[in-house]
């Protein structure tokens, strides 16, 4: 049975950025989605992924998905004060003190960039 877009919620979270995307259909009418800054690309192909995947999209609005993500975002994404660009906080790029070991905030993941942002810098970036 193929996912009905004229009746339920069409919008679906990227995998990777949490963006909300459209769902659309290919020639068979089957759903999939396409991050375009992220390149992702997510086709649903079986009818238990469809069903599935049918949902997810129409459980987004009940469970106030979207206001989820956003506040996700706001608390562990930020922006590098050198280059400008958006990542998500992971213990990985924790820095600290070689001094005292104290926490100075989180390492900018692009290669080269000498940037850290702190805990709390980012906090009304939306």
């Amino acid at each position: 049975m193929p996912l009905d877009l004229s009746l339920r919620p069409t919008r679906f979270p990227c995998p990777l950025c949490g963006q909300g995307l459209d769902v659309r259909e290919t020639k068979k009418k089957k759903p999939y989605v396409i991050c375009d800054p992220c390149g992702v690309q997510l086709f649903v192909r079986s009818k238990a992924g469809m069903r599935t995947f049918e949902h997810l999209v129409s459980d987004a609005e009940q469970r106030n998905i979207w206001k989820r993500l956003d506040d996700l975002q706001a608390r562990y994404r930020r922006e590098c004060p050198e280059c400008e660009k958006d990542f998500w906080i992971v213990p990985d790029l924790l820095k600290t003190s070689w001094v005292d070991g104290k926490f100075e905030g989180y390492r900018c993941p692009e290669r080269g960039c000498p940037g850290v942002v702190s805990w709390n810098s980012n906090k009304e970036k939306k």
